[in-house]
């Protein structure tokens, strides 16, 4: 995994693959798994979407040969969209929502996009919005709509789940993952579950995010500081299926906080805030697993460290919490 054989021709090769590495930090008798997407050129997840439903688009013409991609993204996405855009002759224009990382949206300016920044308490649904009138505005433009779009799904169910599969020979008890689209668990879920029926699924959300009502549990919507995860507008969150999810576990800024700075300070792992939710989250399920309080067919938990912390350092990430909530 992450290492190549042959050269390649082109950075769209390079996706995917990640390694699975386990986490040290896990109860007797459970094994807890991250899959690092930070590996991936653009160093996130969202390169997998990124180059999977740009290609799929062309493939079907849903997308014309030199087209213009507009896309409404906190970052990641829009990094993903942006390097999978260059290479395939595409041009790209990403609305963001101003209180997003500024080193993502720098980055995407250097993968030659357009940013448009549209106004913080509008949230993602103000820029979804902002996104479908420019698509509106210009000929042969389109919005791929990771919050809506199977292709999001698809990309991980066709990548990611095989690959986790792969490297534990079919050894997984549990899958738990964060939700922002949604699209990373679902395509994982739905793999997994495939495989086998028993296996449990997680869902992870910052306290304050309102995805437990989609599975019946009370929320109170509050604001938090975890960047790439959860929502406040459940209506947007299109591709999440409760059917496919056990339970959704709520993590709050402050034990999402001390995990992302533990896993730096003692296993290695530079990683951001939904990592850290991730993590606490897994532990947990990993907790259930060891007292015998879930039935899997694997005393395995595979989670997803979506990025790298080095894109928040400007947000004093590895600051006291104070510092960072302030």
């Amino acid at each position: 995994m992450t290492t190549h054989e042959r050269p390649l021709d082109s950075v769209l090769e390079t996706i995917g693959r990640t390694p699975l590495v386990r986490i040290q930090n896990a109860p007797d008798g459970v094994r807890i798994y991250a899959k690092l997407e930070s590996f991936n050129p653009g160093a996130s997840v969202k390169d997998r979407i990124g180059r999977y439903m740009l290609e799929r688009m062309l493939e079907r013409g849903e997308l014309s040969a030199g087209g213009t991609v507009i896309e409404p993204t906190a970052g990641n996405t829009g990094i993903g969209l942006a390097i999978a855009a260059q290479q395939l002759g595409l041009d790209a224009i990403f609305v963001v929502p101003e209180r997003f990382s500024v080193e993502k949206q720098q980055l995407m300016a250097a993968l030659d996009a357009e940013i448009v920044n549209t106004p913080t308490d509008a949230g993602m649904g103000g820029a979804i919005d902002r996104a479908h009138e420019l698509a509106e505005e210009l000929d042969d433009a389109v919005v791929p709509q990771q919050f809506s779009n199977p292709l999001n799904t698809e990309a991980h169910y066709a990548t990611t789940a095989p690959e986790i599969y792969d490297a534990l020979d079919g050894e997984v008890g549990a899958i738990v993952a964060g939700c922002g689209t949604a699209g990373t668990l679902m395509g994982v879920a739905r793999y997994a579950l495939e495989q086998e029926a028993s296996t449990h699924v997680g869902a992870v959300e910052p306290e304050g995010s309102l995805y437990g009502e989609f599975v019946g549990e009370s929320r109170t919507e509050g604001e938090y500081k975890i960047e790439g995860i959860g929502t406040h507008d459940p209506n947007t969150n299109e591709l999440f299926d409760p059917d496919l999810v056990d339970a959704v576990y709520s993590i709050s800024d402050r034990d999402a906080h001390a995990e992302l700075t533990r896993l730096a300070r003692e296993e290695g792992h530079l990683v951001a805030s939904s990592a850290g939710a991730a993590s606490v989250a897994a532990n947990r399920v990993a907790e259930r697993i060891a007292n015998g309080d879930l039935d899997v067919p694997a005393a395995t938990v595979v989670t997803i460290f979506p990025d790298s912390s080095e894109r928040y350092l400007s947000k004093g990430v590895y600051r006291s919490f104070e510092e960072w909530t302030g």
